[in-house]
């Protein structure tokens, strides 16, 4: 799942269902596969970092499992399917139905033949009896026929143990088929044991990835030590873009570490409009950009790259980022919405911490002019200057002198520590900050979503 999609996910549940903003963080937090925290590579490293590499590797272990786990109880599921249907070799059934015959016909010409040997020896014992009348030549006659009876019984005999011995052969054949229908049953369940444990094992070993990466409730909700503010333009045309300014600052009485910082767009919905669980609010989304003093290029965020490292904030500094908003052109006339926040390294056993507040700043989309947009400047030096809105959070402060903090510096003319190299930060672990900014973002998109279903129904009580 696309981090957007999931920041927009966090939007719908904080519409329909407000309470759901109370316990975002470790809701959305879950989600997966997005990494739930982010660290900047070195120059000389894999911009993907070794983190988001063995994130990656964890994920296709899990998917791997799961697809093995389906796989074989499909299997299973056209085993049992076949015992149903008594799914047999052909010639097997074929052979088991003649021999069943032949047996039968053997059993019956064993019978017959036996019985006419007794009527032969009754005959002959009658003719020999005290007292008979019969010549000499009737008793051989009897005699021969006594004869004949026995070679007639003992070859029906003989047909018979053949017919018997096919059948039971024909017999086993068809049972032993049939077992191993069974046996292959059997096999699949113990092979399914053995792939759900795999599964486990792989979902735990994600999972403990994951819960070193993403920050405990509290610390989530509990640290007020960033102050985010945010400003920007009254209205956007629709097919072109407009820059709003980010300002992050350290409020506390310490040095925060690994500051990074977050944004998202969305448009509105209209007043009345129906929103439940159906709501596309990922097609809602406004693509957003950020740039800084040391990054020029407008660089937009991604699932591997979805938050801006600020680095190292003093006592009293903020970092300044401005973020281009770029509205396409058939977007439809309404309100939309900016959203940011913040995220640090506490320095207390590599606990984290995200801004008590975040910011946000609505604005009229218009129509566009003559339905042509207007091409976007490559850098922000290109940028027009965004014109202050009245409507938007709070300005952003006023720069508070740094101290104690030689490697900062100014940035924009307001700044007293520098957005680091301009870097967005990596996806994937990090033994320094494990916050999941995915999920950060999903409490500001919640939010902000929170703020307009609460401006709607006052407007609607009105």
């Amino acid at each position: 799942m696309k981090i957007r999609r999931i920041l927009a996910t966090a939007v719908a549940a904080a519409v329909t269902t407000p309470v759901v903003f109370l316990s975002a963080a470790p809701a959305f937090a879950d989600t997966k596969p997005t990494p739930a925290s982010t660290q900047k590579p070195a120059s000389d490293e894999d911009p993907d970092g070794d983190d988001f590499a063995e994130y990656e590797k964890l994920i296709a272990a899990v998917a791997a499992a799961e697809a093995k786990l389906d796989d074989l109880k499909a299997q299973r599921k056209a085993a049992v399917q076949d015992i149903r249907d008594n799914k047999i070799d052909e010639a097997l059934k074929t052979e088991l139905a003649a021999a069943t015959a032949a047996a039968e016909a053997a059993k019956t010409a064993k019978a017959t033949a036996d019985a006419a040997l007794v009527t032969a020896e009754a005959d002959l014992a009658k003719l020999k009896e005290t007292g008979s009348t019969a010549t000499p030549e009737e008793i051989a006659a009897a005699e021969l026929a006594v004869t004949t009876a026995k070679t007639a019984a003992e070859a029906a005999a003989a047909t018979k143990t053949a017919a018997d011995l096919r059948l039971k052969d024909a017999d086993t054949a068809y049972d032993d088929a049939h077992v191993a229908l069974t046996r292959k049953v059997g096999r699949i369940d113990a092979q399914i044991v053995v792939a759900e444990q795999d599964l486990a094992d792989a979902e735990e070993a994600l999972e403990d990835f994951e819960d070193g990466m993403i920050c405990d409730e509290e610390d989530m909700e509990k640290d007020p030590s960033l102050k985010v503010a945010l400003t920007g333009p009254k209205t956007i045309t629709a097919g072109t873009s407009a820059v709003f300014s980010l300002r992050v600052t350290n409020t506390s009485d310490q040095t925060l570490e690994d500051v990074q910082a977050y944004a998202n767009a969305l448009h509105l919905p209209e007043p009345g409009e129906l929103i439940d669980e159906e709501t596309d609010w990922e097609s809602r989304l406004i693509q957003v950009e950020w740039s800084s003093a040391d990054n020029l290029e407008w660089t937009e965020f991604s699932e591997k790259f979805d938050s801006i490292e600020l680095g190292k904030l003093v006592k009293g500094g903020s970092a300044d980022v401005k973020l281009r908003l770029t509205v396409e052109a058939d977007a439809p006339v309404g309100e939309g919405m900016v959203f940011a926040g913040s995220a640090h390294e506490t320095g207390e056993d590599d606990a984290c911490g995200g801004a008590e507040d975040f910011a946000t700043a609505e604005f009229d989309i218009l129509a566009a002019e003559d339905g042509k947009p207007t091409p976007k400047p490559t850098s922000a030096t290109e940028s027009p200057e965004p014109t202050p809105s009245t409507t938007t959070a709070t300005p952003a402060p006023t720069a508070t002198a740094s101290t104690g903090n030689g490697n900062t510096t100014q940035q924009g003319g307001s700044s007293n520590t520098p957005v680091n190299n301009g870097a967005l930060a990596a996806t994937g672990a990090n033994d320094t900050l494990p916050l999941g900014l995915a999920a950060a973002g999903a409490v500001a998109l919640g939010a902000g979503a929170l703020v307009f279903a609460r401006r709607r129904k006052a407007g609607t009580n009105a």
